[in-house]
């Protein structure tokens, strides 16, 4: 799942070999469903804008302004069809897949990592303890019963 080129490749050759199925679909099985109101090939379907003029025998339009929504219905059919049998049977089947593949894995019991403020949170109150400890440390050098009376008490006990 990493973008590999060849992996790429397939894909535009399959999708381009399933275009064609589902443009036989749409031409086979689509357009005789929608003929049984009408005409067969969804092309014949226009909207005329302006007066238009039609030829007698085979009903075309001559001139004028028409909209051919025929062919834009079999175009969006077309893409539908496409991009349902794409989420179905490919995109659904990996993403659950990959759900597997994730719940398989084992859990880290680790806790997460710090984050940078966290880490910067400690830094400082380090920096301060360190201030103040050097502070402390040359009062309780001058023989005020500093760190080491607290060592030999503890050790008497």
């Amino acid at each position: 799942m990493r973008g590999n080129v060849i992996e790429l490749a397939v894909a535009v050759v399959v999708g381009a070999a399933f275009t064609n199925i589902v443009n036989t679909v749409v031409k086979g099985v689509i357009n005789p469903i929608v003929g049984a109101l009408g005409s067969q090939n969804l092309d014949h379907y226009k909207a005329c804008l302006t007066t238009c003029h039609t030829d007698a025998k085979t009903g075309d339009y001559t001139d004028g302004i028409y909209i051919l929504w025929g062919s834009v219905l079999s175009a969006v059919l077309t893409f539908l069809i496409t991009a349902a049998v794409v989420y179905f049977l490919m995109i659904l089947p990996m993403n659950k897949w990959k759900a597997r593949q994730e719940a398989k894995k084992p859990v880290d019991d680790a806790p997460p990592a710090p984050t940078e403020v966290e880490l910067l949170t400690e830094i400082r109150d380090a920096l301060v303890a360190q201030r103040n400890g050097s502070v402390s440390g040359s009062v309780s050098g001058s023989g005020h019963g500093g760190a080491g009376s607290v060592v030999t008490q503890k050790t008497q006990q």
